[in-house]
């Protein structure tokens, strides 16, 4: 089984590196983007298991290691 990981700072936190992408694609002209968030994205291969196991372990892993819970959000998709 496959996860699929998204990682994103939370709304509260500010995102400089989301900043720097704003003002580089306005100095390309593209002025209408309002605001940009940059995160992670993060896929690993998984063997064996129930997929309710599976979506505890890959929660447990974001929580434990993948993220910093203080300021990031995560959310996964499990592909076959």
């Amino acid at each position: 089984m496959k996860a699929k990981i998204y990682i994103s700072l939370k709304p509260t936190v500010s995102d400089p590196q989301g900043t720097t992408i704003k003002g580089a694609l306005h100095k390309l002209g593209f002025y209408n983007v309002n605001d940009v968030r940059a995160g992670k994205f993060i896929e690993l291969e998984i063997e064996d298991g129930d997929e309710s196991d599976i979506r505890v372990q890959v929660s447990e892993m974001c929580q434990k290691l993948l993220t910093n819970p203080i300021i990031e959000d995560f959310d996964f998709d499990l592909e076959n």
